[in-house]
């Protein structure tokens, strides 16, 4: 016997609809076919366009922020904004921002702060990066180069500033 041609295996595909038997499967096909006609759709596919640089760069400095605020914990918890203690020698409540002592709590206001220092120290190396364009005015490097410098050293400071007020006798 010889062997079957390798054209011919090609052009017979396995359809099952064709191969039916079934007679209600032929009438719902082709009955309704010959008196309905299908509607001529003018569809168009959505274009989409890409978002600019500057709308990426802004949700991601967005969910950058909301992450290291700790938003997740102060759904989840839900902490006062801020907390109160009340003064030894008046008697009086002062509002405390920072909740001493415990590093893995915070107030909602404290997160916030601290959240918003990342983000600054983060704004600053980008304006140190773009000081290094060479295609810039010198007073415009000049200008993005200070600015960067001290969006740094603030962050850095203020973090600093935060850590030792949260865990008194931090690095000393």
């Amino acid at each position: 016997m010889p062997p079957k041609s390798e054209t011919h295996a090609a052009t017979t595909q396995f359809d099952p609809a064709s191969d039916s038997i079934d007679p209600m499967f032929h009438i719902l096909k082709i009955l309704p076919f010959s008196f309905l006609r299908p509607p001529r759709l003018r569809l168009k596919l959505p274009t989409f366009t890409l978002p600019s640089a500057m709308t990426v760069y802004s949700l991601i400095l967005l969910t950058y922020f909301m992450v290291v605020s700790g938003i997740v914990y102060d759904v989840i918890v839900e902490p006062p904004g801020i907390g109160s203690t009340q003064d030894r020698f008046t008697g009086a409540v002062k509002p405390v921002v920072f909740l001493p002592g415990r590093v893995n709590g915070q107030y909602i206001i404290e997160g916030l702060s601290s959240g918003f220092m990342f983000v600054l120290g983060g704004v600053g190396i980008v304006l140190l990066d773009l000081a290094l364009d060479k295609n810039r005015a010198k007073s415009v490097k000049v200008s993005y180069a200070s600015a960067g410098v001290a969006s740094v050293v603030i962050s850095y400071v203020m973090s600093m500033l935060f850590v030792r007020i949260k865990i008194p006798g931090y690095l000393r």
